[in-house]
């Protein structure tokens, strides 16, 4: 994938008389205020703007903020400020003529650029040295692809409830909202959005409950649970419920379904998720669970969140190498305390968001030789197919399967 394609089909022309917008913008993003805040805040602020303009300035936020390596290399310096690093960006990776670039982007003097392709993975994809070293490591042959799509947005995909409709069904009504959808590769309840991102939000079939918002990858982690109808499943890291909703779902809306997470707020939000999805089986749990036997055990752990970086343009710079070691104790806590809860012959799914083996299969490993009790099953046999699966986990790439990163294991325990 050259992710600069994208870039040179951008409609910069509609810069034009933005420069001092943007470059205002852009210097808050690079002084470290997430870049979605600030395109909230300038859009906000700048309501008379027409809808290629409003997308070009995105383009220009949401792209400076990622290539800002790729940039400082080109321009020969690494403390450019914002209208020099638009430049570059326009000139240099969209193929912006010179003297075009420079006047949409308000340099009166544009340098030359550095030719040629960077001489390093970390310059080539914009990322921190730190970062690009640990997935040459992890991908080896494969870190440049992976990398290079990381630099381009992620899909727009919906996962169907199947308590409301059918995918095929909610296809069809998507079609009279406006929209356009595609089945999904891997995950049967997934339509992936065709054309530009709508407001997605105000869509009569969300608030009818009809679907969520979840990337494919993510959608797979909820089917290896395999939850039943009339069993109890408990989500040990529920967040906002996404994967709960989907559980709920599987389960027909029969047996129990617990939630805990240890944010309030989280909590609340899954309950007026639930409503809207039309399930009536699921508790929150307000306290740790403790002293029960459950069919089930999600943990949808916290981590580094190396495997969702597309998702915004700045995340990578706003992490430091502590990431990698910082989740590990958690995690495993996490699994020890979802091991008690797991009945015999019970199933504890672990997974993921990140590419690191400290915080995946060498965690998992460390907990097999800590819980002889349980064992490492097959993920999704049956239904997943082969692609997504390595060396015994769930492993799935943006480079490989289109989806964000995840990592999962299925662990049995013994009867």
């Amino acid at each position: 994938m050259d992710p600069l394609v994208r870039l040179r089909a951008q409609p910069w022309s509609a810069l034009a008389g933005l420069a001092p917008v943007a470059a205002e913008a852009l210097s808050r993003v690079l002084a470290g205020t997430p870049a979605e805040r600030v395109l909230d805040r300038t859009l906000r602020d700048h309501r008379q703007l027409l809808a290629p303009q409003r997308q070009a300035l995105k383009e220009a936020v949401f792209n400076v903020g990622l290539w800002r390596r790729r940039l400082g290399y080109l321009l020969g310096r690494n403390d450019a400020p914002a209208p020099l690093l638009l430049y570059a960006l326009l000139h240099g990776l969209a193929g912006v003529p010179q003297a075009e670039a420079a006047s949409l982007a308000g340099v009166d003097a544009p340098p030359e650029l550095t030719p040629g392709e960077p001489p390093l993975l970390a310059l080539r994809a914009s990322l921190p040295d730190w970062l690009a070293d640990h997935f040459a490591q992890e991908w080896v042959s494969e870190a440049e692809d992976f990398c290079a799509h990381l630099n381009v947005p992620g899909p727009i995909t919906l996962r169907v409830n199947p308590l409301r409709t059918s995918r095929e069904a909610l296809a069809q009504r998507l079609r009279t909202e406006g929209l356009e959808t595609r089945p999904g590769t891997w995950s049967p309840l997934a339509l992936q959005l065709e054309g530009p991102r709508p407001n997605l939000y105000g869509l009569p079939s969300l608030q009818e409950g009809l679907f969520e918002v979840q990337d494919e990858g993510s959608q797979l982690l909820g089917l290896l649970v395999e939850a039943q109808p009339g069993e109890t499943v408990l989500d040990l890291c529920a967040g906002a419920g996404g994967k709960t909703l989907q559980l709920g779902a599987a389960m027909e809306n029969k047996g129990r379904l617990l939630a805990y997470d240890p944010d309030p707020e989280r909590l609340d939000r899954l309950l007026r998720r639930c409503a809207r999805a039309g399930l009536s089986n699921v508790s929150v749990l307000r306290a740790p669970p403790s002293g029960m036997a459950v069919d089930r055990v999600l943990v949808d752990a916290p981590c580094s969140e190396l495997g969702s970086l597309r998702r915004g343009p700045d995340l990578r710079f706003l992490k430091s190498p502590s990431v990698l070691e910082e989740f590990v104790p958690l995690q495993r806590q996490l699994l020890a305390q979802a091991a008690d809860l797991v009945r015999p012959g019970g199933r504890l799914v672990y997974a993921t968001c990140t590419v690191n083996r400290a915080e995946n299969q060498d965690l998992v490993a460390g907990f097999l030789r800590q819980q002889p009790d349980f064992r490492l099953l097959p993920p999704g046999a049956g239904w997943l197919r082969p692609e997504c699966i390595q060396d015994g986990f769930l492993f799935c790439a943006p480079h490989r399967h289109g989806t964000d990163a995840f990592f999962a294991a299925v662990l049995e325990r013994s009867s």
